[in-house]
């Protein structure tokens, strides 16, 4: 299959479900998914994943994670590609977000899978297939 080396990029939701205490459908895809982009050495993320999964995994979510428990998770993913947040990604996001009509957050996450390099970006957040900056969306729930 063309591309299957290729860098793929994981959306906070993603991560979220993968590494939530809760059990649910989804972890199990979210894990199944983790686990193959990390054999295969694909998996990239940015900082902006990184500070939400943080905030989720401690805060918003049924049974929440200490601190230490959430940060032994960023720790583990911060040994993979993680693109910085800059200034000119923070521009280029707000541009996006009005042409492509859709959230900053989620213009944000497209542009750093871009700079990344990624052919693929998995989130629920958006339309799964679509291709927005030349990343194809993927939603890993789709079928489940």
């Amino acid at each position: 299959m063309t591309g299957e080396r290729t860098p793929a990029f994981v959306d906070t939701n993603v991560l979220v479900y993968a590494f939530d205490k809760s059990s649910s459908p989804k972890k199990r895809v979210a894990q199944r998914l983790m686990s193959e982009l990390m054999i295969e050495n694909r998996l990239n993320l940015s900082t902006q994943v990184l500070q939400e999964l943080f905030v989720t995994l401690t805060r918003k979510v049924g049974q929440p994670c200490s601190s230490g428990e959430a940060l032994a998770v960023l720790d583990d993913l911060a040994a993979w590609p993680v693109i910085g947040i800059n200034y000119a990604a923070i521009r280029a996001a707000a541009g996006l977000a009005e042409n492509a009509k859709i959230s900053f957050w989620d213009a944000l996450i497209v542009v750093a899978a871009e700079r990344a390099g990624a052919a693929v970006l998995y989130s629920e957040d958006l339309n799964d297939g679509q291709e927005i900056l030349g990343v194809r969306i993927s939603n890993p729930f789709a079928e489940s």
